[in-house]
């Protein structure tokens, strides 16, 4: 009597170009924000990466990015805010009658406005979720609202300017406990110490999916990829280093990439965003409370969008009523160039970054060739239809 003994079966390995076909839209964007930094570096004949625009591009675009954490957990529960970009400008607004107009401290002045944008994300939220209203109609009602709102408390004038302790939220940066030098050795340091952390974690990540026979990339491209990474964080810190050091917000707005990668990739929550977003009907039948899921990633939102605002604020050192105009697009724009379904239940944090991040080199890199804002416009659009044309043409592949 023979005794048949199933042994588990291995993957079977994939060729790296094979692998990179198949996960195109994980490599894609990434891919493409690397080519456009190269086209822009060299169009601009170095000017791209030197380190006082290299300080400017982050500080510019770390509103988006912010802002663009909240909106992919919106995009993949299903939904859309289009008041983002007022919710800006009503905060900005709301800090500055706060701090200058009633003297307020720009500690309890940033908790109010906090607390304000989760109330406005909370009001929305409650019309999306539980009074079943399309998030398209309750948002863009919250747009005008809250853009006439910001007319209102400012008078139709700019407010400021803000305390210097308050401005140093944007335009402040971490010190160097080294003391003066010619490099800024702690922000050096630092981003050293962030590229070794990296790659250590994903190589444990790596060796826990091995261990359990899981599919993961191939080894000459985790390899490849690593390397490339360390060096990247590296270089930016060194060029960094070598002007004043890394921003406030620069550092804000890594630990909150950070909270928000962990929590859509290891936390029941996260899990369960997907789920709504990838099918409602599911979810609620296997007793997720899918009411309280969507009006959570409002109130999100609405933080997030206020965190945005207060650091947009203080870069301009003042409120005004034109402040966030437009901004939701971009916001909008930075999740689907990053791979994110216009249909709900995918999208990735790095894909969202990596789409505010190609936002920003372009708006920086013509600007610097002297492009139009004109032209801008059209450009930035057709790379937008043609980001998520890419994105409907693989999806209909699979």
């Amino acid at each position: 009597m023979s005794v048949e003994v199933n042994l588990p079966v291995r993957p079977q390995r994939e060729s790296t170009g094979r692998f990179l076909k198949n996960h195109m839209r994980d490599y894609g964007m990434l891919l493409s924000l690397i080519a456009i930094v190269l086209f822009f570096q060299y169009m601009t004949d170095g000017t791209l990466l030197q380190p006082l625009n290299l300080t400017n591009l982050v500080l510019q675009n770390s509103y988006i990015v912010i802002m663009a954490l909240g909106m992919l957990l919106v995009i993949v529960a299903g939904h859309i805010d289009l008041s983002v970009g007022s919710i800006v400008a009503f905060v900005g607004a709301l800090a500055a009658i706060l701090m200058v107009r009633f003297h307020v401290d720009f500690v309890s002045t940033t908790i109010l406005c906090l607390l304000a944008g989760g109330a406005i994300g909370a009001v929305q939220g409650f019309w999306v979720a539980y009074l079943r209203i399309p998030s398209f109609i309750v948002t863009l009602a919250g747009m005008l609202v809250f853009r006439g709102l910001c007319l209102i408390l400012l008078a139709g004038q700019s407010v400021g300017p803000f305390p210097v302790e308050f401005q140093r939220l944007s335009s402040g940066f971490i010190p160097d406990v080294f003391g003066p030098g010619k490099f800024h050795l702690t922000s050096l340091l630092l981003c050293g110490l962030v590229a070794f952390g990296l790659v250590a974690m994903n190589l444990a990540t790596r060796m826990r999916r091995q261990r359990f026979n899981i599919e993961q990339e191939p080894l000459p491209l985790f390899i490849v990829k690593n390397l490339g990474l360390a060096a990247v964080l590296v270089y930016v810190g060194q060029l960094m280093a070598s002007y004043k050091g890394l921003p406030n917000v620069l550092i804000i707005m890594s630990l909150l990439i950070a909270l928000y990668g962990f929590v859509t990739r290891n936390t029941v929550v996260g899990r369960r965003i997907y789920a709504l977003g990838g099918n409602e009907k599911a979810a609620k039948l296997s007793g997720i409370d899918t009411r309280r899921l969507s009006f959570y990633t409002f109130v999100n939102m609405g933080v997030l969008a206020a965190l945005a605002g207060l650091i947009f604020a203080a870069r301009l050192n003042t409120a005004t009523p034109k402040a966030g105009v437009s901004f939701e697009l971009d916001v909008i724009a930075a999740c689907f160039i990053g791979g994110a379904s216009a249909t709900g239940g995918v999208g990735r944090v790095t894909g969202a970054v990596i789409g505010a991040f190609i936002m920003g080199v372009m708006n920086n890199g013509m600007s610097i060739l002297g492009i139009g804002i004109d032209w801008q416009q059209v450009i930035k659009g057709m790379v937008l239809l043609a980001a998520v044309t890419i994105d409907v043409y693989n999806k209909n592949k699979a």
